[in-house]
């Protein structure tokens, strides 16, 4: 495990869930942090405070990062979070990134409700990792030209016949975009390792703006697993 996917997990293990917020502070952040998160102050002193009151109302924290891969500066992750015992079961979709020493110095999240264990837990494994950058080439073009440029009839190029989705309220995902307004106004970052790749992506869906993440799994070129986290996106004036 690379320093950078390390510092990742620890925050999220050693910080978040054990709550050894100054060792988080100390060890695995670089010099400045800068938080992304609409919940959570800026810097270093807000990932503290925001913290330390959140351990005050979760006692009980159970936390598994199910998956992680790194591209480049950045490390993605796909955690499973219950807080007191069940009292609120989140998704987390989380982008760190790190300085040249491995530190974590930005962080980006989507927060969404935990249902049930098909829209997280399942197998991990990284493959094909020589084929990383034709597979987020895959996925890059797949999100332009049906997602962005609504080329429907092309979709069936990208996605497998039988592709698994995760996300409960989509019974069928080709259905799902023909029967939603479904635009994805602008990818922020497209990250890959093997036969994974995630999109970080502003997508309005009936007309609502969320921050969403695409994690996509691929064989042979198409996709063939999809799992889906997205949060709604606040009004600003």
């Amino acid at each position: 495990m690379s320093k950078k996917l390390q510092n990742a997990t620890n925050l999220y293990l050693r910080g978040i869930r054990d709550g050894a917020v100054d060792e988080v502070l100390n060890n695995y952040m670089g010099k400045t942090y800068r938080q992304h998160s609409t919940g959570v102050s800026d810097g270093k002193e807000g990932f503290k405070a925001f913290f330390t009151d959140f351990f005050k109302r979760n006692p009980e924290r159970d936390i598994q990062v199910v998956r992680a891969f790194e591209d480049g500066e950045y490390v993605f992750m796909h955690v499973y979070q219950n807080l007191n015992h069940g009292g609120a079961k989140w998704i987390t979709t989380d982008i760190f990134h790190a300085d040249e020493e491995g530190r974590i110095i930005e962080h980006w999240d989507v927060i969404d409700a935990f249902y049930q264990d098909d829209e997280i837990f399942g197998s991990f494994e990284i493959k094909d990792e020589e084929l990383t950058e034709s597979n987020k080439s895959v996925v890059r073009t797949y999100l332009t030209e049906v997602m962005q440029n609504h080329k429907l009839e092309t979709f069936n190029k990208y996605v497998a016949d039988e592709m698994k989705e995760h996300d409960l309220s989509i019974s069928n995902y080709a259905s799902w975009i023909k029967e939603h307004y479904v635009n994805y106004n602008f990818v922020f970052r497209v990250m890959g390792a093997g036969n994974y790749v995630v999109a970080y992506s502003k997508v309005a869906i009936d007309h609502k703006d969320y921050a969403l993440f695409d994690i996509f799994r691929l064989d042979q070129g198409k996709i063939v697993e999809h799992w889906m986290n997205k949060e709604i996106m606040p009004a600003y004036a």
